[in-house]
């Protein structure tokens, strides 16, 4: 699955800042990436301390950039950067005392160019990832939120990957129905680069009319103005999740859909149903779930499940580091 951006890495290497620079999976999976020339990273902590940690584990860092945000030469230029960013939301003491924590510090590399992307989050909670990269990086041009999807991949028993895409599972809580097209149109984007042929489910307890409710209007709503678009992949809605993944149910609730026993990219009318429904299919179907991949920012920056492995991190580094390049 990595394939395309591992080989756009060997050819343009990029500077990928660690937020938790002792962490004993950012140091396993730096080292490998970095003795690997996939990427330069830089770690973010306390250089005494990164580097007992690393010792400590067993990991070679040598040659890899330790910067300590506490003793940092560029730090008030720093500051003066996130005063300006800011706009008088946040006082200079303010942004001083927010640049001494590694997730705003590294997010401001980002935004200063010292760094091309940031991965967070081995630690740190989802919006202490988010948060900064929001208030510094901002979203792109023609993007009002930011999203999350997750990639869900497994080898089927026929031999051949399974993959589906999920969103959103980390960050919206209840989205709307605008916002759901967004997140719907931003996740057939990412499915798209991971190689999956978009068809996209808006998921409910209801299939094109057989449920009521304020849940199931919004779903049906965020569908017909998807359907409206020019998109170049399609969408069915509101649907349930058997009859989107199951053909047999396809059939027999939505007939003639394009998606309906097909889909392969489920968005969720909710954080709760979609941050349970990855793990589900992480935990009982066995699936490896990458991410969660963030849509929208200016900037790649991504976060990591605080329950993630060294495996996970290497390659969240490489999605982080590399999409921007392929």
């Amino acid at each position: 699955m990595l394939e395309k951006l591992i080989e756009s890495l060997k050819k343009t290497p990029k500077k990928l800042v660690y937020t938790e620079g002792c962490d004993p999976r950012i140091l396993e999976s730096a080292s490998r990436l970095h003795a690997e020339k996939l990427l330069t990273p830089i770690l973010l902590g306390e250089p005494g301390a990164v580097k007992e940690a690393a010792a400590k584990g067993g990991f070679d860092i040598e040659g890899i950039e330790i910067i300590d945000p506490l003793n940092y030469d560029g730090f008030e230029a720093m500051v003066d950067k996130m005063v300006e960013l800011r706009k008088g939301k946040m006082t200079r003491e303010d942004c001083e005392k927010a640049l001494k924590k590694s997730n705003y510090f590294g997010t401001m590399l980002v935004k200063m160019g010292v760094a091309d992307a940031l991965l967070g989050g081995a630690t740190y909670s989802t919006a202490d990832t988010v948060r900064p990269a929001l208030q510094i990086i901002k979203t792109r041009p023609g993007s009002k939120i930011v999203s999350s999807c997750f990639i869900m991949n497994r080898t089927g028993a026929d031999g051949k990957p399974e993959r589906y895409a999920m969103a959103d599972c980390a960050i919206n809580l209840h989205p709307t129905a605008d916002e759901l097209v967004e997140i719907a149109v931003e996740t057939g984007k990412t499915a798209s680069f991971f190689g999956i042929d978009p068809k996209v489910a808006m998921l409910s307890y209801s299939t094109l009319g057989s449920g009521k409710g304020e849940d199931v209007d919004k779903m049906r709503e965020a569908s017909e103005k998807l359907k409206a678009m020019d998109l170049p992949f399609p969408v069915e809605g509101e649907i349930q999740f058997d009859a989107a993944f199951a053909p047999e149910v396809g059939k027999l609730k939505a007939p003639g859909s394009k998606v309906a026993g097909e889909a392969n990219v489920f968005i969720f009318p909710d954080i709760n149903a979609g941050n349970i429904g990855y793990k589900i299919a992480q935990r009982l179907g066995g699936f490896e779930a990458v991410g969660p991949i963030l849509q929208g920012l200016a900037a790649n920056i991504n976060d990591l499940s605080r329950g993630c492995n060294a495996e996970e991190v290497y390659k969240m580094s490489i999605i982080t580091a590399g999409m921007e390049n392929a």
